[in-house]
């Protein structure tokens, strides 16, 4: 069993914090860049705003 120490570690792009690696993120480990839902959706980028004809 490993001990919390021992799981790896990233950095977040968006906010820079560390954090830990999760089960549910064991297979896809090297592709996960973020440390929450609400960093991915803040490093989206906002859709310009759509123009109406007048």
């Amino acid at each position: 069993m490993r001990r919390k120490g021992d799981l790896p570690s990233k950095l977040c792009v968006q906010c820079g914090r560390p954090f830990e690696w999760r089960r549910k993120w064991a297979r896809v480990w090297n592709d996960v860049r973020y440390c929450s839902d609400g960093c991915r959706a803040a490093a989206k980028p906002l859709r310009p705003p759509v123009r109406t004809p007048t």
